[in-house]
């Protein structure tokens, strides 16, 4: 039950931090965006087991959002590396698989060394 709520309390952090990060002017997609699209996918980039269907539809939702540019696919890449990082547990081999999973691969993978400043 520790686990868990320390999981609650880390997740909400991260929401905070997201929702807040600055904004670029030539992107379509913030953080506070792609907080909110994959936050349902938090418990499986965990714990495992079952995909909620709702994370297949976050996924869906950025894919088709960051498609837009760039620059919103380097945005996604950011934000979604530096939330990762704060989430005690993630499995960064699983949340790469997600895409795939629920039909809707990302163009790229995300780990600690990834160089979002790079994504094409």
């Amino acid at each position: 039950m520790a686990k868990l709520l320390c999981g609650v309390a880390l997740l909400t952090l991260l929401i905070c931090i997201l929702v807040t990060a600055p904004c670029v002017t030539n992107a379509t997609i913030t953080c506070g965006e792609v907080t909110a699209l994959l936050t349902p996918c938090i418990p499986f980039g965990v714990f495992g087991g079952t995909v909620p269907p709702d994370c297949c539809k976050g996924i869906k939702g950025l894919n088709a959002a960051q498609n837009a540019t760039a620059e919103d696919r380097r945005i996604a890449c950011s934000c979604i590396q530096e939330g990762a990082a704060l989430i005690p547990g993630i499995n960064y081999d699983r949340i790469n698989t997600l895409g795939d999973v629920c039909g809707s691969p990302c163009p790229y993978k995300v780990y600690p060394s990834t160089d979002c400043s790079k994504v094409n």
